[in-house]
């Protein structure tokens, strides 16, 4: 088998935020939350590391990233670019927002060729899931269906006090397979728990907060590259005319249509840790204060690694 890559997601300026915001240093050792992830992914056994950028952000990134990563792991760059569509398509007079997730990773057609486990820039995992996730990309092929799997998190774990989120929400059988996945857009935390509205908070639906989330944590073999390529096309000719400015391809989106159609099986690793991260400026102290006392407790060094 093919060693496992990680695949971190960073080609959003993080809009809501305000900035690039997976550049903002949250220790007085100028670590960003990506360096935890790529520190515990280290520990885990991954030896290599693909970025997916904007072509203009890569020398920034490089500067404040890339070189330092470089001296530990493998490296490699890929773009995420809003023109990189299929033929016949063209991108609509306006559009600035990115494809998504699923077009992120389909960037990492041209270079990544086995195992991967693919992450967002500005979410804080813990240790425990790139244990989980290497153990399972190691120790897991293909068979008859696609051999997947995704790091779970419970819901109430995953919500932010400044605003709201979108997470997949996912349901499994008694094995800890995946039966669906749900993209929930806007995810808010109320008084009486969790809820997400579909009609811009006009009526609320409310969810358990122990209901499992994906983060975006996922492990695929290197068949999801072309059946993200596959689907693209099809994905423009149906959205592209609805929403022309905002559509976007997520990754979940087809990992749900493999799973109705029977061609694949997702392992669902849950995890009890509390996720952090940088949705909007005003998370940037929690998140402080969470590494802090993580470091306080032994699980990271305190100075510079």
């Amino acid at each position: 088998m093919k060693k496992p890559v990680l695949v971190i997601m960073a080609a959003g300026m993080g809009s809501r935020y305000g900035g690039l915001k997976q550049m903002d240093p949250i220790d007085d050792n100028g670590h960003i939350i990506m360096d935890f992830s790529i520190y515990d992914a280290m520990r885990a056994g991954f030896e290599k590391v693909v970025f997916i950028i904007k072509k203009e952000n890569e020398e920034i990134f490089r500067e404040c990233v890339g070189n330092r990563v470089a001296e530990k792991m493998q490296v490699e760059y890929v773009f995420q670019d809003i023109y990189n569509i299929p033929e016949g398509f063209e991108v609509p007079e306006g559009r600035e927002k990115p494809w998504g997730t699923g077009h992120a990773v389909l960037s990492c057609l041209p270079v990544v060729d086995g195992p991967f486990a693919v992450i967002n820039a500005d979410d804080y995992y813990g240790k425990e899931a790139f244990e989980l996730i290497y153990n399972f990309l190691t120790t897991h092929q293909d068979n008859e269906k696609y051999q997947y799997t995704m790091v779970g998190y419970y819901l109430k774990n995953t919500l932010t006090e400044n605003g709201h989120v979108a997470r997949g929400v996912c349901t499994a059988d008694r094995e800890g397979k995946l039966l669906t996945i749900t993209e929930r857009t806007r995810i808010e935390k109320h008084e009486d728990g969790p809820a997400y509205t579909e009609d811009d908070g006009a009526t609320w639906t409310q969810l358990p907060g122990d209901t499992i989330v994906s983060m975006n944590m996922w492990g695929f073999t290197a068949g999801i590259l072309q059946e993200l390529n596959n689907r693209f096309a099809d994905f423009l000719a149906k959205n592209l005319s609805k929403n022309p400015l905002k559509c976007e391809y997520f990754l979940p989106f087809v990992v749900d249509e493999l799973l109705k159609e029977g061609r694949a099986e997702v392992t669902v690793l849950e995890s009890a840790d509390r996720w952090y991260g940088v949705t909007y400026k005003e998370d940037k102290p929690v998140v402080v204060e969470a590494i802090k006392n993580l470091k306080n407790a032994g699980l990271y060094p305190e100075g510079n690694w």
